[in-house]
């Protein structure tokens, strides 16, 4: 372990977790990461594994079955599982929004029903809010629940949906009008419902298909898909927090902790590139000497190392933040931002640096290189994150008088 990236004040419990993720990292995950990426197959060995270290539970309250640890530790963990491969801790990623969603919002009996099975690995999260026509703007979804005795009808296209196929429930945001005074906020007409399926391709539950998976550029293995619903049938005891008009506060609340965990992963990418990077260049000879010689490349190394450095520090100051009870938009928006774009910057050094070969799939940094973007997009766009910024910026500096 380098000396970049290290996180002051870290219990021996947390310490101990870390060391155990790197350990499996390092045997499980980076073998056979690029083989996989690859053939886009699904990791689900290495999903089993993280099963039997806990992980889907990490985060899950004690009294659940969980670990109940912080998201800092959380996140910490993602930064390893992304500098092994990306795409799995995707898979992590969404089912944590939906245990962090039930365990913040949830009735109580919805937080009895699903965490400890997910705290197992049993039943595994997934959730929706982006339609194809929509991107970023959640408050103009059309996704609709109509209220039919002691059930919701929902009906709708979504996009997007990390563990599409391989969860068993979903937590979908649908447009509710009822009782709502004509011309009221967008955002109050929101509810979320969790939604159980079958794990798996095409009607996975009356009214509700899951088409495929949409072939991607990079994040492969994952599986990221449509849904549409027609006619679904959900109980209407199955409304997160057991109260209509509350699913955007209660998408928000979980998109924090998935900023947090994008930062997190363009972390451990950019870290990943530049061990790459700075071990090639060590091994790599051009004039008759090492190109970690020649000072060109000594100024990548040092531009790369700064860039995880500082990347690293706000995510982490981003997720203590939230773990303190403060509201954290402006920290988890920063670290999100400055972390998926020095990644890309990161895995591009590594990438120049390598030089021809870093052309050739035979090398790790041309998988690198696929994945980058995604964070690039992935829970808001970078103009997005700079919109959150700017607007509490300017709550925080408003001119008095």
């Amino acid at each position: 372990m380098g000396r970049l990236a290290q996180t002051e004040g870290l219990t021996d419990v947390q310490r101990e977790i870390l060391a155990t993720v790197r350990d499996f990292v390092d045997k499980e995950i980076i073998p056979v990461a690029t083989d996989l990426e690859h053939r886009d197959e699904y990791p689900t060995e290495i999903v089993e594994g993280l099963k039997e270290l806990g992980l889907f539970g990490l985060m899950i309250p004690e009294e659940y079955g969980g670990l109940g640890e912080s998201l800092l530790t959380y996140a910490l963990c993602v930064e390893e599982i992304a500098r092994g491969w990306m795409s799995v801790s995707g898979i992590i990623n969404t089912h944590f929004i939906v245990a962090y969603m039930l365990k913040q919002h949830g009735t109580q009996e919805q937080r009895e029903y699903f965490l400890p099975r997910m705290a197992a690995g049993e039943v595994r999260g997934a959730f929706s809010m982006s339609e194809p026509g929509l991107g970023s703007d959640v408050s103009a979804i059309t996704s609709k629940g109509v209220r039919d005795g002691d059930e919701y009808v929902l009906t709708g296209q979504k996009m997007w949906l990390t563990n599409g196929g391989s969860s068993t429930l979903v937590a979908v945001l649908c447009r509710t009008d009822e009782g709502l005074p004509e011309g009221s906020a967008p955002h109050k007409s929101m509810t979320t419902f969790l939604v159980e399926k079958e794990p798996g391709f095409g009607q996975v539950r009356p009214g509700l298909t899951i088409p495929g998976k949409i072939d991607k550029m990079g994040y492969k293995g994952v599986d990221t898909t449509e849904l549409i619903m027609d006619g679904l049938r959900v109980p209407a005891d199955r409304v997160l927090g057991g109260t209509t008009g509350r699913g955007f506060y209660q998408m928000m609340d979980g998109v924090e902790v998935g900023r947090v965990n994008v930062a997190a992963r363009g972390c451990g990418v950019a870290q990943r590139a530049f061990e790459l990077g700075v071990a090639y260049a060590q091994q790599r000879h051009t004039f008759g000497k090492a190109i970690a010689q020649h000072q060109a490349i000594q100024f990548k190394l040092a531009e790369m190392g700064t860039k995880v450095e500082a990347a690293h520090a706000m995510m982490v100051r981003a997720a203590r933040t939230k773990d303190s009870g403060q509201r954290n938009d402006l920290e988890a928006g920063m670290a999100k931002y400055l972390a998926s774009e020095y990644c890309k910057e990161v895995v591009e050094d590594a990438f120049r640096i390598h030089g021809g070969y870093g052309f050739s799939k035979e090398y790790e940094i041309e998988r690198l290189y696929r994945e980058a973007p995604m964070l690039l997009i992935g829970e808001g766009t970078a103009e997005i994150q700079k919109m959150i910024i700017g607007r509490r910026l300017l709550e925080e500096y408003r001119i008095q008088g």
